[in-house]
């Protein structure tokens, strides 16, 4: 298993695919799966039969997953960069590649 580089309340812009360009917070990440599900991007409608939860059942529209390799992190600036990681002292952090600043 390997470690991911986006974590759940990052702020992440989409580099590829159909909703390039869009700009959300992760709101779950799926380790083993390597997705996230962003706000508010790759939405999709789904059938709902209705239930105790949801009585009126019909079309509802959630979010769906998106690979990790299509997502990069923002900046406090809201630029996009790599990240890594270095030990700062006794503890592993992640930094920005691109202004070398501690996330």
């Amino acid at each position: 298993m390997t470690k991911l580089k986006i974590k759940t309340g990052d702020t992440v812009k989409v580099i590829a695919g159909d909703h390039k360009g869009s700009e959300g917070k992760v709101q779950k990440v799926f380790i083993g799966k390597n997705k996230a599900i962003v706000e508010g991007i790759n939405m999709v409608k789904k059938h709902m039969k209705p239930s105790a939860q949801n009585p009126q059942g019909g079309i509802v529209e959630k979010e769906a997953a998106i690979h990790i390799s299509n997502l990069s992190l923002l900046t406090s600036k809201g630029e996009t960069t790599r990240v890594g990681f270095k030990i700062e002292g006794d503890k592993k952090v992640r930094f920005s590649k691109k202004s070398n600043e501690v996330i």
